[in-house]
């Protein structure tokens, strides 16, 4: 039975596939919503920001070189990636372009508080469907596990990472406010909230 079950799985691919594109593409939006409310960009796209205001490339473009730059470091954790790896790396820093030439900038703080919040939560919703899609951690993710089999614990090496790269992307011009730390806090319990709603079960019809 749980052999058919894991086969079931599998011919599900497709289904997976869609959930994770869907995923990918409101994480996007949503950290895109959060950088133009301009209250505070979660803290890798405080980095991410930085390293754009320093070179001139666009912040989609970093975020897609930083994480195919981060899976460089798989290779001595040996962290094999999956499909959902590659088109994480590749999709949110696309889509992200897109999203930040689309969506507005409002002056507005009373548009801007719900603005940042909205991104959160469309950020949790989006990784729901992606991590919940079982098709390979993102870039990020994936440096916390290999990490954490190397003894590090992911809470510690998860911390001590995104404060190094918050710090370095402030130093660079990445934009720090209220709503980095509402990402900072926020975002995981709502994504424990999300996740086991969202994901492909392995039982499913």
């Amino acid at each position: 039975m749980q052999g058919l079950e894991s086969l079931e799985f599998r011919d599900r691919l497709g289904r997976r596939l869609i959930r994770c594109i869907i995923g990918l593409s409101l994480f996007s939006v949503g950290i895109s919503l959060q950088m133009n409310a301009n209250i505070g960009a979660p803290p890798w796209d405080v980095f991410h920001q930085g390293i754009a205001n320093q070179t001139g490339i666009s912040i989609g473009k970093i975020i897609v070189l930083t994480g195919f730059s981060l899976l460089l470091f798989w290779i001595p954790l040996k962290q094999k990636p999956g499909v959902g790896t590659i088109l994480n790396a590749l999709e949110i820093g696309l889509v992200a372009d897109i999203a930040l030439g689309i969506i507005p900038e409002p002056s507005n703080i009373l548009i801007r508080v719900p603005m940042a919040l909205f991104g959160i939560v469309v950020v949790a919703i989006g990784s729901g469907l992606y991590i919940g899609s079982a098709l390979g951690p993102g870039p990020r993710d994936g440096l916390m596990t290999g990490l954490a089999k190397r003894g590090i614990p992911i809470r510690k090496g998860r911390t001590a990472v995104e404060v190094i790269v918050l710090i370095t992307g402030w130093l660079l011009g990445g934009q720090v406010g209220v709503a980095t730390f509402a990402f900072a806090f926020g975002v995981g319990p709502l994504v424990h909230f999300f996740l086991p709603r969202l994901a492909v079960r392995k039982n499913a019809v």
